[in-house]
């Protein structure tokens, strides 16, 4: 913690943080057993838990016995840890919750006992053992992920689940009829393959996911999030509308790092959004820009919170190139955001927080820089193209040793052990979601569903590239607004996503197009949960609070389709890069150079225009034309980037000179009023220059 004052009446209390965090976020409502025996129990197994996982990354087992160990042992914990209702008991673990907890470990249990015969006599042809258990283990992960997740992802999966059992019936539609399935074709693809309830998206879970969660947790323990808080408050603190920025920068970070929306929003905004309130900003806005601040993490590099693992696992590219693909839509989406708040704060005049009360970056860094180490080292193995697995295991090490370079960071065996405890409970969520969604998988693989989707997509679609976009989007968001972004990537990725490759779309730019979508419908009313959770704490209107949020992250929508038509822009395609460089007689640094310059400055009009304001207020029709050249630029043409640039500028320079006229006809007429016409505040004449200056 470093010396500088901080600002006062910045948060509110832990437990109206925790209450809305209860009421917007499901994974939050958990027990806090008063046996103690229970507790410790609790704890030992998550703490073994998060050691099978670093040892299985050296010495890994066959995949359908880990993987159903990760499931197991997380269910269990489960079933210990959240009660089967919110108005449950918290004090204590009911009778029944142990049957569940044995009936989750039973499932690996018969795996293992059975796995040598599964494997080499019986082929995966399940028996009659088999498919009881296989049923008993769907039941369990139907009952955990409700309780981790709420009602829709599991009421979802069991539609998929009755679909191979109805789709010969007479009643069905022509284009959804199948052969007869029985039970051992729809148990066996869901427990004895890895194309089911332990599909790819599990083996992402269990052998990448879990491991970055835990890095997540050292780096909490450490107090990463107060490095975060610190170094963004020295930095931006003080700009224009700075508690906002500030709010942008740290959420963004701590966002990739942990990659739930809800649970950053209440983390970070109980420290950011009362600063906002503080200076000036509304309570709508201040919500707003947490929670869009939050749910972007998820998109940027270098971890980009879990289900960039899994867009690893399903693509088959390599982690590696979807960090770097990912960085500069992720740039473009913060700038976005970050220059809104911008122009919000000088069409208000919102000034930041006198540099006196905020802490010095040099200090900051002094104190808690080195925490900044590990992600250097991860990103360095990352680059170096070392197993994902090793990478964080190592980074995990690093962690431990550069915690000891300094007193306030530095960790003791009980912290680590919390921090191994800590990773265990945090990864439930990704855990049961990933394992749920693997029924919709399994029955996709077993049946013609998704090639069914796809074709009706592409139908609906009427061969256009645009119109099959927007299909993708609808349905990206409807299933984002249902269910958590993890199970709404997987599943889209695997209906909607192979309509865009027959328009020979990129398989990695046609997963993120799906992937953007799924996570913004955090943020898009009527079911914004990371908005509403931003209101909470705000105290403003949750709606309004929703319409807000979709506006600020307005480039996170045009972003998508821009890398779709221009996939330069992802950094994925050298030879097509190449061959645009050759057309155009220019080297290919040259071409990402001019898509990095047209799409910034055509997000920064877009967000000028948005916000009607960049040196002065921009009238209507200013309004309208900025955003026209804007669009122009973000299209991905010379042609219209020309136009585009020219319109921009032509408007941003006439904005400048409409600015100065404003502050030489303002001064004198306003001395006399009592109020600026130009920020519309009261003011007298020493006011007044502060207000020109």
């Amino acid at each position: 913690m470093t010396n500088a004052k901080t600002p006062d009446d910045t948060g509110i209390s832990d437990s109206k943080a925790q209450e809305i965090l209860e009421k917007f976020d499901r994974e939050s409502v958990t027990r806090n057993p008063k046996d103690n025996w229970v507790r410790y129990l609790i704890a030992g197994i998550a703490i073994l838990y998060s050691i099978f996982h670093l040892y299985i990354t050296f010495n890994p087992l066959p995949e359908l016995v880990q993987r159903s160990i990760h499931v197991a042992v997380g269910a269990a914990l489960i079933f210990l840890i959240y009660p089967p209702a919110k108005k449950s008991s918290r004090q204590k673990v009911v009778w029944y919750d142990w049957i569940w907890t044995a009936l989750a470990l039973s499932g690996a249990g018969y795996l293992i006992w059975q796995y040598q015969d599964i494997v080499t006599i019986r082929g995966g042809i399940p028996n009659q053992m088999d498919i009881v258990f296989a049923i008993i283990t769907v039941v369990v992960v139907m009952e955990m992920a409700r309780r981790i997740t709420g009602w829709i992802l599991p009421i979802f999966a069991l539609v998929f689940l009755a679909y191979p059992f109805i789709s010969h019936m007479d009643f069905m539609p022509d284009r959804l009829l199948t052969r007869p399935y029985d039970f051992g074709d729809i148990f066996g693809q869901l427990y004895l393959k890895t194309e089911g309830l332990y599909s790819t998206a599990i083996g992402a879970s269990v052998t990448f996911i879990f491991l970055f969660i835990l890095f997540g947790s050292f780096l909490a323990r450490s107090g990463m999030g107060q490095l975060f808080n610190d170094l963004a408050l020295a930095l931006a603190g003080h700009k224009q509308g700075g508690p906002a920025k500030v709010a942008v920068i740290s959420s963004g970070f701590m966002g990739s790092i942990n990659g739930a929306a809800v649970a950053n929003v209440v983390g970070t905004g109980a420290f950011t959004i009362p600063l906002m309130k503080r200076v000036g900003y509304s309570k709508e806005f201040s919500g707003a820009v947490e929670a869009s601040a939050s749910v972007g993490g998820q998109i940027l590099p270098p971890i980009m919170g879990a289900a960039a693992f899994i867009m690893a696992e399903t693509t088959g590219v390599k982690y590696s190139t979807i960090a770097l693909s990912a960085v500069l839509p992720a740039l473009l989406y913060y700038l976005g955001v970050i220059a809104q708040v911008h122009f919000r704060a000088g069409k208000l005049n919102l000034r930041g927080i006198p540099k006196a009360d905020l802490p010095r970056a040099k200090e900051v860094l002094k104190a808690r820089g080195h925490m900044l180490l590990p992600i250097v080292f991860l990103v360095v193995l990352l680059a170096k193209n070392v197993p994902i697995g090793y990478t964080a295991a190592y980074t995990i090490a690093a962690t431990i040793v550069i915690n000891w370079l300094r007193p306030e960071t530095r960790m003791g065996f009980k912290d680590i052990l919390g921090a191994f405890e800590d990773s265990a409970k945090q990864s439930l969520s990704v855990m049961a979601a990933c394992a749920v969604v693997g029924v919709v998988i399994s029955v996709v693989n077993l049946t013609s569903f998704g090639t069914v989707m796809t074709s009706s997509i592409v139908t609906l679609g009427a061969g256009s590239l645009f119109l099959t976009l927007l299909l993708t989007m609808l349905a990206s968001m409807v299933l984002g607004m249902g269910l958590p972004s993890i199970p709404a990537y997987i599943i889209t990725a695997t209906m909607a996503a192979p309509a865009l490759a027959t328009f020979d779309v990129p398989i990695l730019v046609a997963h993120m197009f799906v992937f953007y979508f799924g996570i913004f419908a955090n943020i898009t009313p009527p079911v914004a949960l990371a908005a509403f959770a931003g209101a909470g704490i705000s105290g403003g209107d949750p709606m309004k609070t929703g319409w807000q949020s979709l506006k600020l992250a307005l480039a996170g929508f045009i972003v998508p389709f821009m890398f779709v038509y221009n996939p330069n822009m992802m950094m994925i395609d050298v030879t097509d890069m190449a061959v645009t460089a050759k057309e155009f007689a220019m080297p290919a640094w040259h071409v990402i150079a001019t898509v990095v310059t047209t799409s910034i400055i055509g997000v920064l009009a877009l967000s000028a225009s948005v916000e009607g304001y960049f040196k002065t207020t921009l009238p209507t029709w200013a309004r309208v034309v900025t955003a026209i050249g804007a669009f122009c630029l973000i299209v991905p043409e010379t042609m219209t980037d020309v136009i585009g640039l020219g319109v921009v500028i032509a408007m941003l320079l006439l904005n400048v000179k409409m600015a100065k006229k404003n502050k030489l006809r303002c001064v004198n007429p306003c001395i006399a009023f009592g109020r600026c016409f130009f920020s519309n505040q009261k003011i007298d004449r020493n006011t007044h220059k502060q207000i020109l200056a």
